[in-house]
C-alpha cells in the first residue's frame, strides 16, 4: 500500500502546484499569437531573400569559372 500513498502525497503537491499557476488571459494569447505569425512572414521572407541572393551568387561564380 506504499504506492497508493505515494500516489496521493503526488495528486496532493499537483493540486497545490496548479493554485500557483497563473494563466494568461484570451486578450493576452491573442497579441502573442499575433505576434508569433508577423514575426514567422518576416522570417520567411528574410530567408526567402537570403536563399535567392546565395542562390545568384553560386550561379554567378559557376558562370565566371566555367567562362
Amino acid at each position: 500500500m506504499e504506492w497508493w500513498k505515494k500516489i496521493r502525497e503526488f495528486l496532493s503537491e499537483t493540486r497545490a502546484e496548479m493554485k500557483k499557476v497563473s494563466f494568461p488571459t484570451r486578450d493576452e494569447v491573442m497579441s502573442t499569437t499575433v505576434i508569433v505569425i508577423i514575426t514567422s512572414f518576416v522570417f520567411a521572407i528574410f530567408l526567402w531573400v537570403a536563399d535567392v541572393v546565395i542562390l545568384r551568387g553560386y550561379n554567378w561564380i559557376i558562370r565566371v569559372t566555367t567562362g
